[in-house]
């Protein structure tokens, strides 16, 4: 069984949160353009030190709305339990098939989280299998036209820059959306003190004002590849 319709670009993240970060601005953009756009996350973050797995479920509906995506799944593989082993590609594998996408992104293949790590060589092992015919043959195969990867944690001088000033705001409120993740504790909740609530969001804004501000722009979200990237003409 596939989708009704296809969509333009699908983005995998381990977390729920993870493609926000690192290209939320990205998909507002293509939304507004008309793009379809799709989110798979492969883990619930069950295991993260703040929030709950039902809440992080509300916030990604958030983020949803606040980016316009048009279709978001979760795969509930075991977070912080990633392998690159077949059943776990098998998921991705599907995913892929079922939405047929033109381009996928993916993590960065550094990182100094080790899910993100898993979740960018799980989805490239994917994206080769789609597209063989006797793998899976009960699923019709699927060739990605382009892959691309995005930043969270860590970051290179990237490949490809793109502008995102015009929807930023869109993407800091898909950020907001993870209370859960980016609120400081005061010491009367049960928040306990991460590397995400302790100013996240704030470096994330600089990161991506400090990737723009060479390029006269505002903000900005940079992309790897790790093939050639085709034009008709440079212009």
């Amino acid at each position: 069984m596939i989708a009704e319709q296809p969509l333009h670009i699908l983005a995998f993240g381990a977390h729920p949160d993870d493609v926000e970060i690192g290209m939320g601005g990205t998909i507002a953009k293509h939304t507004a353009s008309g793009y379809r756009v799709g989110i798979i996350d492969l883990t619930e973050a069950e295991m993260s030190s703040n929030g709950t797995v039902e809440l992080r479920k509300q916030e990604a509906e958030r983020a949803n709305v606040a980016l316009n995506v048009t279709v978001r799944d979760n795969l509930r593989l075991p977070d912080r339990g990633l392998r690159v082993e077949q059943e776990h590609i098998d998921a991705v594998v599907r995913a892929i098939r079922y939405h047929r996408p033109r381009i996928v992104f993916m993590p960065y293949w550094e990182d100094r989280h080790p899910d993100h790590i898993q979740c960018s060589r799980i989805v490239q092992e994917a994206v080769f299998n789609a597209k063989l015919r006797r793998y899976m043959p009960e699923m019709p195969a699927h060739q990605v036209e382009q892959v691309y990867f995005y930043f969270i944690n860590d970051s290179v001088s990237p490949q490809l820059v793109l502008d995102i000033s015009d929807v930023y705001e869109q993407k800091r409120q898909s950020l907001l959306a993870y209370e859960s993740q980016f609120t400081k504790p005061n010491g009367s909740d049960d928040l306990v003190a991460t590397p995400l609530n302790q100013g996240y969001v704030e470096r994330v804004e600089a990161r991506d004002a400090l990737l723009g501000q060479g390029r006269g722009m505002a903000y900005a979200e940079g992309f790897m590849l790790k093939g050639p990237y085709q034009v008709s003409l440079f212009k």
